[in-house]
Parts: structure tokens; sequence; C-alpha cells
């Protein structure tokens, strides 16, 4: 009888297990995966967030936000939670959930639903979805209420409904109450509500969960409430703007069992006339508020409190009475203003379990007692220097978890040595003796020790921690240890994460007693001076071990004799950074015995010669993510024979591998999501096969070789997931792919570099989803299109059109797009007048040099406060420089050379503080030299490099890996990938001589003041002396006069200073020897006079070009003497005599002619006679003519133009 009932009972579960089995056979209803499919290009055309949801896997119950009961395999739970860019707006059709008829739960928040389609509401789902009692529509856009609310008619089975984060008032919800009879539970938090939602909610007499919080409730008029939602037990009121007369409109609510009242003006008066009343209340949140001590008193009543939270009042002394509550196990009263009357007031407090008295003032003798119960005590951000509180928490007989972290200890631990309880003990970033850890070792039921960000700025002792033998998670990154690890740390047998990483400990690993760590699975030694050896073969015994990191290291080479076969199978691996320069390290070839490996980063390192692992991808397929970047490995990209499913990203940028991507990639790596190849030497065309690959987000190909046209089937189309693409600097070709910019959900586009041609068309636009678009150094032509321009993109952030053929005007659009913050149309060959009347208030880089702009400044920049960058220079701009130049009070650089420019500096520009960069050459400005310059500090600035929106992620990997080995209390290693988008703002500047094209982060470091070639007179500013900071100064070709100020010396960090091509006078100051970062100096071309510096420090690099032209000088490097007595000038003949002297001037003009004449006629025959030298003459008047051009370039800018 007994065989026959354990054989029924194995029947049945073997029938349920094949039941259950050929259900997941099956997957999903056929009606319900095609609906699913209807609904993702309608709510996501980006399908960003439903990548796969695809039509190959027809199982729709494994795909992500969809849940389905296991024995009808019907979809019962549906999130489209952020489905949508919540940004377009969506009007809702309801009958899109027609076919799931056993749908319970509904998710579809943050989608920026603003109503309902006409009839198209959730009435037509009434004699469809019955069992739906869950639906969530929080932060959405919902604010006319009436109209809105109306559309949830007909859903009689809800039981929950989320309105949270809207604009709603609440004036529609009566309609709801009588349709909606079983509601329990209603959010109508973070709306816009105020006093009249009261009476709109009468009808609801269902709920039992009500959460009004982040409104604009009094309270006044909640009273009404009590008498019709007799079942609400939990009510929610927090955030408002409630004060004590709330109290008595609670009274009525008998049932209740929650009450939050935080962040709101309760001061506590009024509240024990509701202990009689609510006699259920088990929890009660007053926190931020503004009770004071009174609050005890009035809390005696509530007898049933379970939870009660005070944190952050103007609590200060005893709390008389509150131990009373007798059936109180959770207490939270941080950041009051306590000391130890609240220690004496608590203790014997049987029933608590969790106690918070962080942030308040301890002081004394006075401890914490009789807390038979307590579990947990939270002593953050307290200073127990001159309290004995946590010596006296060895009393506590069931204390398990200590938080004390952001403390200060003079003493820790010498009372803790009779807890026989205590498990955790956090102490990061806190303040501790340097005993501690000599002294922690008495605490033997110790698991779990964080002592992150301590700072012991020591070594590591070799006793009292090792002791810790129950120790199972040990933390110690961040604290300045130095030296090498202590055996002791071998006695840890139960220790199953450590984290070394962040300090200075060297020595080999291998030596290390770490390998004494049988249970060992989390370990991570990054950032420190160790000696890694490539084998880890000191690891090999370590079976438990899932997670390794020694990044920031130095692998050596493994001894010969270490084993070869490890007996771990690590999930992650990461030495990025561990060989700075090529060695005979190796590449470690003990991951080729690892087949479990979910991420592997071995970024920047030099494995030169190495080949590509290829065999990574075949050992590890649970592999997800490969970090490779600039490990130098050479040959072709070789991709395994059989699928990776798993894997989701690659980077292999910056290495030496060549030949083209296979076309079949899309097939090995099917849920490939970012894929990273730049500064390769690839080559061939974008493999078709991505065009179709849904799954796609970040793909980094630039800096290579490739070539070929691009095509439009190169690219994934409209619905997919690609939100970055960067093709920089290869050799593509063709025309512009018009469909890349009209995929919705792209955020970045770089085509810069490249070779593509052709004509833009003015229809021409850009998806509303775009931040960043650079199609610049190409060869494209034509108009500016005005759609990438559109001041609808208010989401565009840069736009950079630069070094291409465009012509014409500039479209008033390019600057109306209101979150637009970089723009550069540079190098082209536009022309017009800068545009009048815009309002991108955002603007910070205006990029319109080497156009052929005309007309003045407009006074639309008067509105751009934000701007850093101005760049105008090599146009035909003319006028002054205006008055309201002051109002760019972030204008860091600001450049207007080669134009037209004229009339005074004004002294408005003296009140740009920030200006680091300032370039007014080859213009028609005049007048003196402002005095006030002096004010600029001409410093470094992060204003002039640009680091554009950074977005996007790659989770996923790291939380699983985290909770598969059970870790807690660390951060696990996530490698987030973000865009990596680096703007190089690039000007060019004349220093030292040449012109320069400064780039990137030199920009940081550069202080510049270029006034050449102007008409500038008068004196050099004595006040400029105090430009201490500024690295490079010209004034030359100008007229100015007087003496080169003695201040200068002052100018410290000056490289460059020319003032040559003035009619400056008088001595070279001696102090100017002592400028030792001078490397360029010319005064040439003045009326200078005098001894030259003396030839030391930086001006014995300096040779007679930086001296001639100046007459009057003397000595080196000039061959001028300074021993003469004499100058040349001061002698005068003996026989010289003022009428005439002694020579006849008629007979000299006379001879003078003759010769002349004779001359151009010996030249003439020689040059008919002789072609060669008739070739080195026309040669001679070449180089004349080029000389004189450069003269006329200099002192007649409308002239320069033709240089280009």
């Amino acid at each position: 009888m007994m065989m026959k009932k354990m054989g029924a009972w194995m029947l049945l579960a073997l029938l349920t297990l094949v039941g259950d089995w050929c259900g997941r056979c099956y997957g999903c209803l056929e009606e319900e995966r095609i609906g699913l499919l209807e609904i993702k290009p309608l709510i996501d055309p980006n399908s960003i967030y439903m990548r796969d949801w695809v039509e190959y896997s027809s199982n729709c119950c494994e795909w992500p936000r969809i849940e389905c009961d296991n024995t009808t395999r019907r979809v019962i739970r549906l999130s489209l939670f952020e489905a949508r860019d919540q940004s377009l707006g969506w009007v809702l059709n309801a009958s899109l959930f027609l076919p799931f008829k056993e749908l319970q739960s509904l998710d579809l928040g943050y989608n920026g639903l603003v109503g309902c389609s006409e009839n198209q509401g959730f009435e037509v789902l009434s004699s469809k979805l019955r069992k739906l009692e869950v639906l969530d529509l929080s932060l959405n856009r919902f604010n006319n209420d009436k109209g809105i609310l109306s559309c949830f008619n007909g859903l009689s089975a809800l039981k929950s409904l989320d309105l949270s984060a809207n604009q709603l008032t609440g004036s529609g919800l009566k309609v709801l109450s009588s349709r909606l009879k079983r509601l329990e539970n209603l959010d109508l938090s973070g709306n816009q509500c105020n006093d009249s939602i009261f009476s709109s909610i009468t009808g609801f007499s269902s709920i039992k969960s009500l959460d009004l919080s982040f409104n604009e409730v009094t309270g006044s008029g909640l009273k009404v409430l009590s008498s019709r939602l007799k079942r609400l037990e939990n009510l929610d009121l927090s955030d408002n703007q409630c004060n004590d007369s709330i109290f008595s409109s609670l009274s009525g609510f008998s049932s209740l069992k929650s009450l939050d009242l935080s962040y709101n003006e309760v001061t506590g008066s009024g509240l024990k006339v509701l202990s009689s009343r609510l006699k259920r209340l088990e929890n009660l949140d007053l926190s931020y508020n503004q009770c004071n001590d009174s609050i005890f008193s009035s809390l005696t009543g509530f007898s049933s409190l379970k939870y009660l939270n005070l944190s952050r009042n103007q609590l200060t002394g005893s709390s008389t009475g509150i131990n009373s509550l007798r059936n109180l196990e959770e207490l939270y009263l941080g950041f009051n203003k306590f000391n130890n009357s609240i220690l004496s007031s608590l203790s014997g407090f049987s029933t608590l379990k969790s106690l918070d008295l962080s942030g308040n003032m301890f002081t004394g003798s006075t401890g914490l007692y009789g807390l038979r119960n307590l579990e947990t005590l939270n002593l953050e951000y307290t200073d127990f220097k001159e309290s004995i509180l946590i010596e006296s928490l060895g009393a506590l007989p069931s204390l398990k978890t200590l938080y004390a972290s952001y403390s200060k200890f003079k003493h820790f631990g010498k009372g803790l040595s009779n807890s026989s309880s205590l498990e955790e003990v956090f102490l990061y970033y806190s303040y501790l003796p340097a005993s501690f850890l000599r002294n922690i070792g008495h605490l033997s039921t110790l698991k779990v020790l964080s002592l992150a960000g301590v700072d012991f700025s020591s070594t590591l002792p070799a006793e009292g921690w090792c002791e810790l033998k129950n120790l199972e998670h040990l933390f110690l990154s961040r604290n300045n240890l130095k030296g090498v690890l202590p055996p002791c740390l071998g006695n840890l047998s139960s220790l199953r994460s450590l984290d070394l990483s962040d300090n200075q400990l060297e020595g080999n690993i291998a030596l290390s007693h770490l390998s004494h760590l049988p249970q060992l699975e989390y370990l991570s030694v990054s950032y420190n001076h160790f000696q890694v050896p490539k084998s880890f073969g000191s690891f090999m015994n370590l079976s438990n071990l899932k997670f390794f990191a020694c990044d920031n290291n130095e692998l050596i080479p493994a001894p010969s004799f270490q084993p070869l076969v490890p007996k771990f199978q690590l999930l992650f691996f990461s030495a990025s950074n561990c060989t700075s320069k090529p060695h005979e390290a190796g590449f470690p070839n003990f991951l080729q015995s690892q087949y479990d490996l979910v991420v592997v980063d071995l970024s920047h390192n030099k494995f030169v010669g190495e080949p590509f692992p290829s065999w990574l991808f075949e050992n590890n397929t649970k592999l997800n993510r490969l970090y490779l970047r600039d490990t130098s490995f050479i040959g072709p990209l070789q991709l395994p024979q059989h699928p990776t499913p798993n894997l989701q990203t690659v980077d292999m940028s910056g290495n030496s591998i060549h030949g083209q991507i296979a076309r079949n990639i899309c097939s090995i790596f099917p849920r490939l999501k970012n894929f990273m190849m730049a500064n390769n030497s690839l080559t061939g065309c974008i493999p078709p096969c991505f065009g179709n690959m849904s799954s796609l987000g970040y793909l980094d190909l630039s800096n290579n070789h490739m070539s070929c046209e691009l095509l439009e089937h190169n690219f994934p189309t409209v619905g997919s997931s690609l939100w970055f693409l960067k093709l920089s600097n290869n050799n593509f070709k063709g025309r512009l792919p018009l469909s890349v910019f009209n995929m919705t959900g792209l955020l970045y586009l770089f085509l810069d570099g490249n070779k593509l041609a052709g004509q833009v068309s003015d229809t021409f636009s850009l998806a509303s989803s775009f931040l960043w678009f650079d199609i610049s150094n190409n060869i494209l032509s034509g108009m500016l299109p005005r759609g990438i321009g559109n001041s609808s993109l208010n989401s565009l952030q840069g736009i950079d059109l630069s070094r291409n053929h465009f012509e014409g005007t500039i479209p008033i659009e390019y600057f109306n797009s209101s979150g637009l913050e970089f723009l550069d149309l540079s190098e082209n060959n536009l022309s017009g007048s800068l545009p009048l009347g815009f309002n991108a208030l955002d603007l910070r880089y205006v990029h319109l040099y080497g156009n052929r702009l005309s007309g003045p400044l407009p006074f639309d920049f008067y509105n751009l406060s934000s701007l850093a960058t101005l760049d105008l220079g090599d146009n035909n701009l003319t006028g002054p420089i205006p008055n309201w130049i002051d109002t760019l009070s972030e204008l860091s650089i600001f450049v207007l050379k080669s134009n037209q420019f004229n009339g005074k500096l004004p002294h408005q520009l003296c009140k740009l503080r920030k200006l680091s960069i300032l370039d007014l050459s080859e213009n028609n400005f005049s007048g003196l030299l402002p005095s006030c310059l002096r004010n600029l500090n001409f410093t470094a600035s992060d204003e002039k490099t640009l680091d554009a929106p950074r977005t996007g992620s790659d989770y996923g990997s790291g939380e699983e890996i985290f909770a598969s080995i059970g870790g807690r209390g660390f951060s696990l290693y996530d490698n987030i990938l973000w865009a990596e988008i680096s703007v190089k703002i690039s000007v060019e500047l004349t220093a030292k001589k040449n012109f320069y094209t400064y780039e990137g982060d030199i920009l940081r470091y550069m202080s510049v003041m270029d006034l050449s070639c102007n008409r500038f007179n008068g004196e050099i500013p004595t006040e400029w002396g105090n430009l201490s900071g500024i690295y490079s100064l010209n004034l030359s070709q100008n007229n100015l006069t007087g003496l080169i100020p003695s201040s200068f010396f002052n100018l410290k960090q000056i490289e460059s200073l020319d003032l040559s091509h003035n009619n400056l006078n008088g001595r070279i100051p001696a102090q100017l020897v002592e400028l030792t970062f001078l490397e360029v100096f010319n005064v040439s071309y003045n009326n200078l006079s005098g001894r030259t510096p003396e030839m030391k420090n930086q001006f014995a690099t300096f040779d007679e070009s930086s001296y001639k032209g100046n007459p009057l000088l003397c000595g080196p490097p000039l061959q001028n003497s300074c021993d003469k007595t004499e100058s040349p000038s001061a002698r005068v003949p003996n026989d010289f005599n003022g009428d005439g002297g002694f020579i006849d001037m008629d007979s000299f003009y006379a001879s003078f002619g003759v010769c002349y004449i004779i001359v151009v006629l010996t030249i003439a025959a020689v040059l008919c006679i002789n072609p060669h030298w008739r070739r080195r003459w026309f040669y001679f008047i070449e180089e004349c003519i080029d000389t004189c051009c450069c003269f006329l370039a200099i002192n007649f800018p409308k002239l320069s133009r033709f240089r280009r």
C-alpha cells in the first residue's frame, strides 16, 4: 500500500515536471507574442529598452519585462516602464493590450503619457482584462484630471493604482471612486494636489493604503475621510505643508497602522490626543520636522508602536516617557542635539532591536546599558574622543551589527572585548587610533569588518586583526597602507572577501600568505605596488576564487616550477595597466584553462608581439564583457567558430589588429551591444549585418583605414538600439547616408575626417534625440542645411561642420537651438554677416574662423553670458569691439585675428576676468594700450577644453557576479562604458615666431595676448608687469614708443616675448635675464641702445636675430663691441665744414647717374647673353615680390586675404 502511494506521488510529480517542461518548450501564446511585437514599434521606436524583443526568439515568456504563468504560459505581468522617450509624449491606445487576457500587472510608468485616444481608454478592456489588479502610470505627464482619469473606467478588478509624479490636482478622482470599488492602494504622491483632494476620494471605501506625499496638502479637510475610509491602514502625508492642526483631523482613522508625516512643519503639540484613538498604530515617522523634547510625553499612549522615527528634529534632552513604549522595536533619533541624558533614558529598553543615534554629541562617562535585545546600532557621524559610549557596547548581549562610519575615536575595542555576538562592524572613513588593528583581535565572533578610507598610513601589524578566525569579509581599501603583507594574514581561514585596493602595499604577491585562504572568493589588490606573477600560480589551489582584480600593479614572469592548471574557475578577472613598458612577462596564459569567465579586463598593457587571444571566445561561452584596449595585440580579428551568445561588450581599441571585420560577426555575437575597435589598422567596410543588429548600441571604428562607400544598409534602421556611432578618421566616401540621421535613438554621431562629398539637402534634418553631430573635415559642399540647426532640437548640444566647403550665409536656426553649447563652422566658405535675432543662451563655444564673414559683431551676442570661446579669426569682420563685451563674463578665449576691426580697445575688455587667450592681431586697432588689462588673470582655465556630455553604461554582469558569490559590503567592479567624447577645441595662435594650432588639453595651460600687426601707439604700460601668469605676449608690428618696462621681469611664466618692429628706445632691462622660462625673445627693428642683456640663463640661447635692426645696441651676440669709448656717429672729420664739406656734391650726382646707367645696361646685356644668369635674376625678383607681399599683409589687412 505504501509503495502504491509513493508511486502515485512520484507519477504526479513527474507529470507536473513534464507539464512545466512542455509549457516552457512551447513558450507563450502566438497571439500574445504577436501582440508584443506590435507594441514594440508603437511604444518604443528606438527599441533601446526592449532590444531582446525579436521575432526569431519565439518564446516571449523569456523576454525581459515579461512574466508568464508557469502553467498556462499566458502573460500575467508586463512592464513598459521608461520604454518610450518621455519627451515625445504619448496618447494611450489601451486596445494594444487586448491580447493579454490573463494580465494581472501592467507598468506604463515614465513614458510621457498625456492622455488616451477617444473611446480607446481602459474602458475597452473592461470585458477582456478582468484580472488586471495592478496598474502603474507614475512619472507621466497627466494634467487634465477629468479627461485623463476617465480613461481608467472599466477596470473593476483593479486593486492598486499608481498615479504618482504626474501633474494631477485630483479633481477628477470622484469619477473613479464609483467605478474602482475594489481599489486598495492609491498612490498620488508627487502631484499638485491640495486639500480639495480629500473630498474627491471619499468614495474609495476599500482603500487600505493612501500616499499623498510630495503634494501641497495642509491637512484641512482630512477629517471628512475618517468616516468614509474605514479600512485605511497606511497613510503617507510626508513632504507637504502640514502643521500640528493635522492631528485633530486624524483622530477618526481607527484602523491606521502606519502614519508618515516626515518633512512637514510639525512640532508634536496635539499629538497626545491621538494616542487614545489610534490604538493600532505601529509605525510613526515624524523625521525632518520641528519637534522638541515635549514630543516624548505625547507618545506615551501609543502602546502598539513598533517603529518610531524622530531623526532630524530639534530634540536635545531627556526622552522621559519613551520607555513606556513596550512594543517598540525600531527607534531612530539620528541628527538631533542629544547629549548623554538620552543614553540613560534608553537604558533598560528591552524590546529595542534597532537603534539609530547617529550625528549626536556624546561626552563623559555615560554608556548604553540594558538593551538586551538590541541587534543593530547606528552611531555614524559621532565624535567619541570624550565619551565611553563605544566601550559600553560590550554589555549589549545581542548586538550583531555596529555602524560607526565617519566618526572619531580615541580608543576602540577594549569595552567590546566582552561582546559574544558582534558580527558586523562598519567603520569606513572614520578616524581610528593607530593601534586599532592590533587591539581588534578579541572580537572573535566578527564576520564583517569594513575599514575603507580610514587612512592608517602605516604597515599592517602582525598581530591582533589576524586572530579573527571567523572573519569572512574584510575591506581595507584606500588606507595608505605600506610595506608587505604580514604572514599572519594566512590565519584568516574563513575569509571569503578581501579588498586591499588603493594602497601602497608592495612585494611579490606570490610570496604572501594569500594562498593560505581556502575560502577566498573575492580578492582585489588593485592600485598597489605588488609584483604579480603572470601565471598566478600561488593561487592555483584557491578552488573557491571567483573574482580577482589586480589592476595597476606589475606583472612579472612566472617561475617555471609552478603548476599550470588552477583549481579555480574565475567569473571576473581584471589586470589592466599592469605593464607600463614591453617586457618578458607576456600574456597570462593560465586564462586558457578558464571556462566560466564573464568579465575580462587586460587593457593598457604591453603584450608586444602577442597574437589576438581568440581562444578567450572559444573557451568562455558565458563571456559578457571583454576589454583589451591598448594591449599591443597584432594580427587579424579572429572570431570563434561557434556563437558566443552572452557577449555584449568588446573593446579592443588601440591595438595593431588588421584586416577586415568578418561579415558573420553578428551571428557569432548575436547580442552584441558595445563594439569598440578604434585606433587599429582595420580595412574594408562596415559589416552589412550591423544594419539589422537591433541590440547594437555603441559602435566605435574610428581611426582605422576602412574605406568604402557608406550605404544605407550598413547602418541599423529605425527601431534599433544604436545610440553612439563613431567612424571618424577613416576613408569612407560617398554621400551622407541620410537614414542615419533619422534614427530616433541615436545620440552621438561622428563621421568627421572622411571623404564624404556632395551637397546636403536643405530639407535634411536630425532626429530629435541627437546630442552631438560631427561631419567636419570632409568634402561636403553647398549651403548649410537649416534642418541641422532646427530650433526644435532642444537636446542638441554640439554641432561641428568645420573644414568642409559649405558656402552662403549662416542660417539663424544654428543660433536658436535652445540647448546648443558647441558650434563649429570654421574653415568653410561662408559669407554674409553674423545672424541677428538669436537667443541661444546655452552657447559656450563658437568657432567661425577661416570664412568670409563680414559686418560688425551683432548686439545679439550680448545675451550669451555663458560663452567661453569666441573665435572669429580670419574673416572680413569690421567695426570696433562693442562696449557690451563685458557682459560675456565667462569668456576665456577671444580671437579676432586677421579681420578689419578698428578703433580703440574699450575699457570694458578689462572686465573679462576669466580671459586667458586674447588674439586681436592683424587688424586696424589704434590708440593707447589700456593699462587696465593688468587686471586680467591670463591663467590656465578648464573652460578652454570641452568634455562633451557623457552617457550610457555597461552594467549587467557585475551585479550577477556579485550575487553569485554571495558577497556583501563591497562595491563590485563595474567597468562603466561612457560615451568617449573629448571635443578638442582648437585655436590658431602666433607664438614662438610661428603659427601653431593648439587643441585639446594643452589649451588648459595656454595664456596668450597677441596685439601684433595693428596701429597701437604710445608706451607699453608698466602695469602689464602684473600679468604674472601669461605665457606669450606679442606686441610686434605696431607704433609703440618709450622704454621696455622693467616690470616685465615679473612675468615669471612667460615663454615668448615679441616687441619687434616698433619705435621703442632706451636700454633693454637687465632684470629680464631672470625670466628662466623664456624661449623666444625678439626686440628687433626698434631704436634700442646700450648693452644687450648678459648672456646667461635663457638669454644665452638667443642669437643676433633677436636684436637686429637696433644700430645703437652693442654686446654679444651682436658684432658691435661695447669696448669703444666713442660711437661712430659721434666722430666728425677734422676738415669737415658745415657749408659743404670736403665732397663736391655736383660732381657726385653726375658720376652717380653715369654709373647707374652703365650698371643697368650691363645687367641687361648679360641677361640677354647668358640664360643661366637670366634665370637666377628672375628668381631674385620673385623673392623681392614675396617680401613686398608680406609687408603689405602686415600693414594693409584687406590684402591679407590673398594669402589664402
